[in-house]
């Protein structure tokens, strides 16, 4: 209610949800229809879950800080339900279900709204979409470097030229936990590490401590080899070292060395791709290669593409072994951190072309005209009120379009129309008397300039 009137509700949302106008939406699909190209591009299918799940399928896995943020209730039926916090868990439940019909490997995408009641930060909501894409039902390397191929080519496609995947394995700190005797705290230290970021090494060496019971010298031993900087092949050889003697560790590295490798092999500049030992990845279902993409303009908003491999995560459904790899782009994250960047357009319309209605005694005319253009591929407003040409362009300016096209009573008897183009200003006369194809072409021409 407001003060005003008590009988009136104050309009506003939730901290830590928002709307989307359409200046904010329109590349917002854009970023969507972009990633559905790329995953499709490599073969994934695209696949839906419910947004509501048994709250065990969600809680069996992930644990911890997870179930604290997940949004759960009782249904109308009494039934514990939680709300979908990232789609992997509901993917490993959908692969139990369904891929004895859909058989393995099977690459999946799912673009889709998570929620998660965690502290709202930059770039960071309660409410998000996630674009996932994974392959199921192989162990192969391949299928790794697939996945950062993916990402590389999602990112170029979405205009950005400077950014790093950085990967690590979670088989090199198992390895040296094995080592140290620290592999049953694995779970803790790795949560530990994850906040290596926000948190800084003495504090986090300090939580390790703390939560895994370790000794300040095996915190400490810990922290060096996550701490490990330099060339990708320098930063292998000390890892080499350090997991001697066990052969998960000695796996890790030999799989993060054949991952890197290949996906240079394949196009991706190796400043592109790096070897990064304090990426972690705190949900306890990774247990191969990780992945996070960071832009290099704006590295503080955090990863805007995550991911890696869970062999085991299925293992909650089935008894089948079902591995997995693959990885989700943080599209709201991302779209907030191309806002920052000013690479979004400032446009509020799908449509290029912008039609006033000039001449009230002409609608069928502009009807017609706007079907035409339309049926040639072209995106088309027709203003719905005959008022004066100055009020009509103005709105085409606050909306973005690209193109109005005038066409007045002398016009539409000489077979002419005016094209204006609000971006840089300049008029043609083009015919549109026997067709709409020469005036398509010049707008066309206009676009690709």
């Amino acid at each position: 209610m407001t003060a005003d009137d008590p009988e009136r509700i104050e309009p506003r949302t939730l901290k830590g949800f928002r709307d989307y106008l359409p200046g904010q939406m329109i590349p917002r699909e854009r970023i969507i229809d972009t990633a559905r190209r790329v995953y499709r591009s490599y073969g994934f299918a695209p696949i839906d879950t419910p947004a509501l799940e048994h709250l065990d399928v969600l809680t069996g896995k992930g644990g911890g800080e997870t179930e604290k943020q997940l949004y759960k209730f009782q249904d109308a039926g009494g039934r514990w339900v939680g709300m979908r916090f990232d789609l992997t868990v509901p993917l490993a439940r959908f692969a139990a279900q369904h891929l004895a019909e859909l058989g393995t490997p099977f690459k999946r995408y799912h673009i889709a709204t998570v929620w998660r009641g965690e502290n709202v930060q930059r770039g960071r909501y309660r409410e998000f979409m996630q674009a996932d894409f994974d392959t199921i039902g192989t162990l192969s390397t391949a299928a790794d470097v697939e996945t950062a191929l993916v990402i590389h080519d999602l990112f170029l496609a979405l205009g950005f030229s400077e950014f790093t995947i950085r990967v690590n394995n979670r088989q090199v700190l198992t390895g040296l936990l094995q080592r140290l005797d620290l592999a049953g705290k694995a779970v803790e230290i790795l949560r530990a590490i994850d906040k290596l970021g926000k948190m800084g090494p003495e504090k986090v060496q300090a939580e390790i401590v703390e939560v895994a019971g370790a000794t300040a010298d095996q915190a400490a031993r810990v922290l060096s080899m996550v701490s490990l900087k330099g060339e990708n092949g320098e930063v292998l050889r000390q890892l080499d070292g350090l997991v001697e003697g066990s052969e998960t560790g000695q796996q890790g590295v030999s799989r993060l060395r054949d991952l890197l490798a290949a996906a240079i092999a394949a196009g991706v500049p190796k400043e592109r791709i790096r070897l990064d030992v304090s990426i972690a990845r705190g949900l306890d279902y990774y247990t191969g290669t990780i992945y996070e993409t960071f832009l290099t303009a704006l590295p503080g908003i955090g990863s805007v593409c995550s991911g890696g491999r869970y062999d085991n995560l299925a293992a909650l459904f089935t008894s089948q072994q079902l591995p997995g790899v693959g990885a989700s782009l943080g599209l709201d994250r991302l779209l907030a951190a191309m806002e920052e960047l000013s690479m979004l357009p400032k446009s509020a319309t799908p449509a290029d072309v912008f039609i006033p209605f000039f001449d009230a005694t002409r609608l069928h005319d502009y009807l017609r005209l706007a079907a035409s253009l339309r049926q040639a591929g072209l995106g088309v407003e027709l203003y719905p009120d005959p008022k004066k040409l100055g009020q009509q362009l103005s709105y085409a300016d606050r909306r973005g379009f690209r193109f109005a096209v005038i066409v007045g009573g002398d016009e539409f008897a000489g077979g002419t129309c005016q094209l204006k183009d609000l971006a840089d200003r300049s008029t043609a006369t083009v015919s549109i008397a026997e067709s709409v194809r020469p005036l398509v072409e010049e707008i066309r021409r206009r676009k690709s300039a």
